[in-house]
Formats: structure tokens, C-alpha cells, sequence
């Protein structure tokens, strides 16, 4: 197993934790608008080290949220990881912002009927926009992230098939747009850093770390992709 260093920083909430042998050993989170939670990012950080350095705890990677989400916040995340990376030589690893969304879900109790269901964790992109992919209960992704204009035929061709659960803070504005039978609203699920670490585990042990260089976050790397017309 690993000791991993986590960093989420895709919303107002910016949060910090370490992990090692499967288990949060250390959480901390904070709430700023429009990104301003990230800006005691640097003082969560320190204080994880300090943890970690007096328990004699060294690590093995920094692990990312990668995006969807706040420009800045994302920013200012993977600066710091890309830092830490350098001056410790460690590995980095990047985690989808909307996979880690679904680990949460995946933890509550759900009915035999919820077998077949998608996850659809959605980030708010303003107006009626956000951004959305979908996964199955093993993580596989069925649609890919996008920046979706939400209307009630926006999801209809899943729904039409099997169940779907929204949750994040994209989807409290569809709750009026979408009103499918098989369309199910979880509250409370936002991006924190202790969820990412089943995600950044698994991708340390496979192998599947990112280049420390060239590494960019999402709002970069899919920009001329899937731009909305209007960015966090």
C-alpha cells in the first residue's frame, strides 16, 4: 500500500487529507467563495506534513483532483501538488473530480433495485449549464464529461433504461427540469479530498501516475473540447 497526500480544490469547499494502507489518517477542509477556500490551501498543507513528518510517515505520491470545476480553485490545486512533487520527488496522481463525486454513493446503502442504476454527479457551470458525465456502480464511465445545457431530454435515452442518481451542486437546478420516474436527487455530496482515496490508490498501485511537467487540469486540457459558454 501507499501513504498518499490528497488535494481537492474544484469548489468553494477546498479540502486536504493523507491517507496510508487504505486508511484517512488526516482531513481538514475549508469554505471560501468563488474559490477562496483554496486560498488557506498552503496552511492545510503544511499542517499535513507536519503530521505526517512527526509520526515518521513518509510519502509516496500527491494525488489531485483533476477537474471538472472552479478555474482558479483547480489552479491553484495542481500548482501546489505539481510543488510538492518536485521538492519531495514524489509521484502525481490525478482523480476526475465527478468519479471521486461517486465514491460517497457508493458507500451508502442502496436497494437490489439500484443494481443496474448510473451515477450522474453534476458541477455547476452557471445559467443552466453543468458539468456532468455518467458511471456505473463499478466506476466504468458511460458517458464521458460534458458541459450539458440541462433540459428534460438531456438524460432522457438513460433514463428511459434504468435508474439514474443525480447529486452535487449542479444538480439541485435540474431537480425542476427533470422530472423522469426513474430520476433520483441525493443531497450532500460534494468533492472532498478524503474520497479520493480508494481512486488515487488504485491508480498508484496500476501504475497510472501523471507526468509532474506537463501534467495540465481539466479546464486546460478538454478546453476547446467541451468550453461551456461560461466558465466557473
Amino acid at each position: 500500500m501507499a501513504c498518499i497526500l490528497h488535494i481537492e480544490t474544484s469548489t468553494t469547499l477546498c479540502s486536504v487529507a493523507v491517507s496510508e494502507d487504505g486508511q484517512c489518517i488526516f482531513e481538514q477542509e475549508e469554505r471560501g467563495e468563488h474559490g477562496a477556500g483554496a486560498e488557506r490551501l498552503g496552511t492545510m498543507v503544511d499542517e499535513a506534513l507536519s503530521f505526517t513528518d512527526n509520526h515518521a510517515i513518509p510519502f509516496d505520491a500527491v494525488s489531485v483532483s483533476a477537474g471538472p470545476g472552479s478555474y482558479t480553485g483547480l489552479r491553484i490545486g495542481v500548482s501546489m501538488a505539481k510543488g510538492l512533487c518536485y521538492g519531495r520527488d514524489l509521484k502525481l496522481i490525478a482523480v476526475p473530480t465527478l468519479e471521486l463525486m461517486c465514491v460517497p454513493v457508493l458507500l451508502r446503502e442502496l436497494t437490489a433495485d439500484d443494481e443496474d442504476a448510473l451515477f450522474c454527479p453534476m458541477l455547476d457551470a452557471r445559467r443552466m449549464e453543468v458539468y456532468a458525465a455518467l458511471y456505473d456502480r463499478s466506476l466504468k464511465t458511460v458517458r464521458e464529461v460534458s458541459a450539458d445545457v440541462v433540459t428534460e431530454e438531456t438524460y432522457k435515452q438513460w433514463l428511459d433504461e434504468r435508474p439514474v442518481y443525480f447529486f452535487g451542486n449542479g444538480a439541485k437546478k435540474c431537480m425542476a427540469t427533470i422530472n423522469h420516474p426513474n430520476a433520483h436527487y441525493i443531497d450532500g455530496i460534494e468533492p472532498l479530498a478524503k474520497w479520493m482515496q480508494p481512486l488515487a490508490e488504485k491508480r498508484f498501485l496500476n501504475g497510472q501516475t501523471e507526468d509532474v511537467a506537463y501534467f495540465v487540469p481539466f479546464y486546460l486540457k478538454d478546453f476547446v473540447a467541451i468550453k461551456p459558454k461560461k466558465l466557473i
